[in-house]
């Protein structure tokens, strides 16, 4: 009895606590991490981390839910996400929908104020939008965000567009790259970050060998126009220029920052994170180190100019990106506070280093790694590996640890093991299948990690998941049958995604093209090829005579092969080897190729460098059912801790959204979603009472599609 008295008087104590501190006007600016949740991932240092507590440990148990809101553009048919962090500012939310509207919402009750179709003023082919961004100056307020290959600007109360931004609203995604780039695939999936009037924003391109450059650029958010840019792929007399073959950058693509940024406002240094030079899994015509491609670069924001730099891949051929921003973080090293960045990777990593100097704050060691036997490729010699912290995702699939779910299933995985390249990270490409593990999505992966400010400790998430990479050559003096230019444009820019043999993946992101003509007039699908459709580019750039030669391909018609015209589809002149697609590796059943679990949640320590606990998120009860331990499943989307001592994440395939004890990693609750909540959660607080939300947008690993944002708090 006495027990249960002093609970309810720590309840109460702590709800009046949080009453009082609300009401002592503490420093709740737009751009501070309280109340309101401003900025993509909460604030700018990236911590998705908040200090309220009246949703904690003792009462997470009793969440319900607050409020939904529908959309109502899922694509039933097609494949449509939502992977947004709303923002919430003063009591309202902007988000996106599946089809990349914008929104305004009263965060109390979900109720809408106003909705904004950027395909009234424009012609796009979807992509994925994680987010928008949150400026004003006086009465002038502002939404930012991106759709197709164009940054717009809404009036924040209004919805309308700002007519004197680039031209009636909008300003290309497009400008400052160069002539050659003006054809080619160029879209933002992550918000950028706002310093003074500046937009510092990155670009997704293209992955195959015609792909536009990733430069790095800051926009004038009154105008539109680019204030600076910073070249990733540099030019004669830039640092770098010597790490490519001599003027790379009038050929060589890709090296873009997709995953967002994080800004250091006192010491003016944005925090940019890159991914790997396109073609992503051959450089033979980009030989060297490659920067600035998968690297860290700390940036001087007012002028673009670069301070200092690490790279975490050297020469990438894996896809390799940096798939999250870093987090901003203050961490005890040798007895000393010291004002860092955490950047976490694909591989499992997590690079911690000085943030004005660069100097890793733990050991970083070049070791030697298997080198390539592909023609006319040069890996490198060496990739880094941190000494600490450990790795908080495996890093070798052997048949010790293969799957063990059933006997059946580990024959299988074991006789095709047999036949693959696998046993430690970054082994190059080949022809027989290379293991790549962690997988390309991670690892850690876009959700990123959590960062709790008073112990130091960061929470991530990560895949455990083995996928195999299998090159094909593409040229056709190695090949006993010509190929038809059809073909050969197919294997290099289709194949990547759709499969050598047309069939797609297992998962459905990427659909069988079998039977596609008799799904779509021919007439339709040359529209769908040459301007994009949903997540699909457009592939303009090819010509129109190499569309009209694929869809001839993929609808079977036989072309007649002329000799001396075999190799003049661009990507094929450009690289000599394309791949069977993004294979993820599966059991018969469906599962993945190693033992369990295959979603992780992790605590590090980063004073220590050490990790803390480590378990699974998510399961597949049917296997639970049987007897098995939770197994965790694949996983996109991240975390947010509190100081209610909890770490909510979505993420997982089962479409759970959970809450842990950020000490432990005990699950405390969960919530079945209506779609799966492949996002990071938001929390904030009105009129005192704590909110949290997270956008419901299935879609991915097979899981249905959904339209909604679920907000929850407590009775």
């Amino acid at each position: 009895m006495t027990g249960s008295i002093l609970k309810k008087i720590w309840l109460y104590a702590g709800a009046l606590l949080f009453i009082f501190s609300s009401c002592q006007k503490k420093d709740t600016s737009k751009f501070q991490t309280g109340d309101n949740w401003p900025i993509y991932l909460g604030n700018k240092s990236n911590s998705h981390y908040s200090p309220l507590f009246q949703i904690n440990k003792e009462n997470v148990n009793q969440l319900k839910v607050a409020w939904e809101y529908k959309s109502g553009d899922a694509d039933p048919i097609g494949n449509t996400q939502i992977q947004c962090n709303p923002i919430i500012i003063d009591g309202i939310m902007y988000g996106s929908t599946p089809k990349l509207k914008i929104f305004a919402l009263d965060a109390a009750t979900g109720k809408q104020k106003w909705i904004y179709d950027p395909a009234v003023a424009t012609n796009f082919s979807l992509n994925v939008n994680r987010g928008v961004t949150y400026w004003e100056d006086g009465n002038d307020k502002r939404i930012l965000f991106t759709a197709g290959p164009y940054l717009f600007a809404l009036n924040a109360e209004t919805g309308y567009p700002i007519q004197t931004f680039g031209r009636f609203g909008k300003a290309s995604l497009k400008s400052k790259l160069g002539e050659w780039a003006q054809e080619l695939y160029v879209v933002s999936t992550t918000p950028g970050i706002i310093f003074h009037d500046l937009l510092v924003l990155g670009t997704r391109v293209s992955e195959g060998a015609q792909a536009a450059p990733g430069y790095i650029r800051a926009y004038n958010v009154k105008t539109g126009e680019v204030a600076w840019t910073f070249r990733t792929i540099p030019k004669p007399g830039e640092f770098g220029y010597d790490t490519w073959p001599e003027d790379a950058y009038k050929t060589i693509g890709g090296v873009n920052s997709w995953a967002g940024f994080a800004l250091d406002e006192e010491r003016g240094i944005v925090f940019v994170p890159t991914g790997s030079a396109s073609y992503d899994f051959y450089g033979g015509n980009r030989k060297g180190a490659n920067l600035f491609a998968n690297c860290l670069i700390a940036l001087n924001v007012k002028t673009g100019e670069r301070i200092w730099h690490f790279q975490t891949v050297h020469h990438d051929v894996w896809d390799r990106d940096l798939p999250s921003p870093p987090n901003l973080i203050s961490v005890v090293h040798d007895g000393k506070k010291i004002d860092a960045v955490a950047q976490i990777t694909k591989s499992g990593f997590v690079y911690v280093f000085n943030r004005e100097t660069g100097e890793p704050l733990f050991p970083i060691e070049e070791r030697p790694v298997k080198q390539t036997d592909l023609e006319g490729e040069e890996t490198w010699p060496t990739q880094p590996f941190p000494v600490k912290p450990p790795p908080f995702a495996g890093q070798a699939l052997t048949f010790e640890n293969i799957t063990d779910i059933s006997k059946e299933s580990q024959n299988f995985i074991s006789g095709i093991l047999s036949n693959v390249r696998t046993g430690e990270q970054f082994i190059p490409p080949s022809r027989e299948g290379t293991v790549i593990y962690p997988g390309f999505d991670g690892g850690g992966e876009w959700g990123g990690a959590a960062f709790d400010p008073n112990s130091g400790i960061l929470y991530v998430n990560a895949n455990e998941m083995a996928w195999i990479l299998t090159m094909v050559d593409l040229n056709p003096g190695n090949s006993e049958k010509p190929l038809s230019l059809g073909e050969s444009t197919y294997l290099a820019n289709c194949a990547m995604c759709h499969g050598p043999k047309m069939l797609g993946d297992k998962t459905g992101t990427y659909p069988t093209l079998k039977g596609v003509t008799s799904k779509y007039p021919e007439a339709e699908i040359l529209n769908i090829v040459t301007n994009g459709k949903n997540f699909m580019p457009s592939w303009k750039h090819l010509g129109e005579s190499r569309i009209k030669a694929v869809i001839d391909f993929v609808s079977g018609k036989q072309e007649s092969v002329d000799p001396h015209t075999i190799g003049l589809d661009d990507n094929v002149g450009i690289v000599p080897f394309t791949h069977t697609g993004y294979n993820r590796f599966f059991d018969p059943f469906g599962y993945p190729a190693m033992k369990p679990p295959w979603g992780v949640l992790n605590a590090i320590d980063l004073n220590k460098g050490e990790l803390l606990w480590k378990v699974p998120l998510g399961e597949y009860p049917e296997l639970t059912q049987k007897g098995i331990p939770k197994t965790g499943t694949e996983n996109y989307g991240g975390p947010v801790a509190t100081e209610g001592g909890l770490i909510f994440i979505g993420a997982s395939k089962d479409e759970y959204f959970r809450a842990f004890d950020k000490n432990t990693g005990e699950e405390l609750w969960k919530y079945k979603l209506p779609a799966g909540g492949y996002a990071t959660p938001s929390t904030f607080a009105i009129d005192g009472k704590q909110f949290i939300v997270i956008a419901c947008g299935g879609g991915k690993m097979g899981t249905k599609n959904g339209d909604s944002y679920i907000a929850f708090s407590l009775p």
